[in-house]
């Protein structure tokens, strides 16, 4: 039994809630205006038992939510809820850092009304400073 009374990890509580890399890519799809089981699977190609089980962790971990959009037949979709588009940096955090580090002829984000490429960066709120410039310490 964990003892409450100490405080988590940050990083594991946060992967214990997004999930693994085929939530993330869920996640992707859906800030990308995805939000039918049929978009998701065949933009992921993502086996339906697999993408099942995501999208139900996702759900029911308050990253997305179902919203039925046809009555006759009944049909739900998956909608973003607000810890779904804060989730937005992180993807944005991940891509940056696979442009530094891996190989490939990757897609590039672009800001949508000016075509200007994005160059994600983490800053530190409190300081101004850009995160991973100085050391830190996780306090427990």
């Amino acid at each position: 039994m964990k003892n409450n009374s100490v405080p988590q990890c940050p990083v594991a509580r946060g992967l214990d809630s997004v999930g693994d890399a085929w939530s993330i890519l869920v996640l992707r799809d859906a800030h990308a205006g995805l939000t039918r089981f049929d978009q998701f699977r065949k933009s992921l190609g993502i086996v339906p038992s697999v993408l099942t089980k995501r999208l139900k962790a996702l759900t029911e971990g308050g990253l997305l939510e179902k919203c039925l959009y046809s009555e006759k037949p009944p049909r739900e979709e998956y909608v973003l809820t607000d810890a779904g588009r804060d989730f937005l940096p992180v993807l944005m955090m991940i891509g940056a850092w696979a442009h530094l580090y891996c190989d490939g002829d990757l897609a590039r984000y672009v800001d949508a009304e000016s075509g200007a490429e994005i160059e994600p960066v983490a800053i530190d709120a409190v300081t101004g400073t850009k995160l991973g410039t100085r050391a830190l310490r996780l306090k427990m």
